[in-house]
C-alpha cells in the first residue's frame, strides 16, 4: 500500500471513530436512538429487541465510551497528520500498542458482559486501523528520494 493511501485510510478511520463516539454519547438523547438500540442489540445476539439504553448508568457508559473512542481517534489523527509523513516506524510503534490497549481490554469485557459479537464489530474497527499500518511501505514512493541529475 502506499504511503499516501494508508494515511488517507488512517485519517478516514479517525473520523469514522470519532463520529461512532459521537453517536455512541449522543444516541440515547436523540432521534438516533434506534441505531444505539440496534448496536447494542446486535452486540448481545440474537437480535431481539431486549437491550435498552434508558437507563442512566447505560447512558453514562455510553458517554464515557463515546468520549474514550473520540479521544482514540484524536490519537490517531495528530500521529498520522503529525509523525507517520515523517517516520512510519514511529507512528506504527505509537499506534500499534496504542490500539490493542483499547481492542484488548474493550472485547474482554464484552466476552464478560454477555455480548461477545462485540468483539466481531473490534475487530472491523481494528482493521481499519491495522490495514493501512501494517501494510504502508515504510519508505514511501516518490517521498523522500535523492533526485541525481
Amino acid at each position: 500500500m502506499r504511503h499516501d493511501l494508508a494515511t488517507h485510510v488512517l485519517r478516514i478511520a479517525a473520523i469514522g471513530t470519532a463520529l461512532f463516539g459521537l453517536a455512541l454519547m449522543l444516541a440515547p438523547h436523540t432521534q438516533i436512538k434506534p441505531a444505539a438500540l440496534a448496536f447494542v442489540d446486535i452486540a448481545f445476539l440474537p437480535f431481539d429487541g431486549a437491550q435498552d439504553v434508558d437507563h442512566e448508568v447505560t447512558q453514562l457508559m455510553l458517554a464515557i465510551s463515546g468520549g474514550v473512542l473520540i479521544g482514540l481517534a484524536v490519537a490517531v489523527w495528530q500521529v498520522t497528520t503529525l509523525i507517520y509523513p515523517q517516520d512510519p516506524a514511529l507512528a506504527r510503534r505509537i499506534l500499534l500498542p496504542t490500539l490493542l490497549a483499547w481492542y484488548v481490554p474493550d472485547s474482554l469485557g464484552s466476552v464478560l458482559s454477555g455480548a461477545p459479537f462485540n468483539v466481531v464489530m473490534n475487530t472491523g474497527f481494528l482493521a481499519l486501523f491495522l490495514i493501512p499500518l501494517l501494510l504502508a511501505r515504510t519508505a514511501p514512493s516518490g517521498d523522500h528520494q535523492i533526485r541525481t541529475e
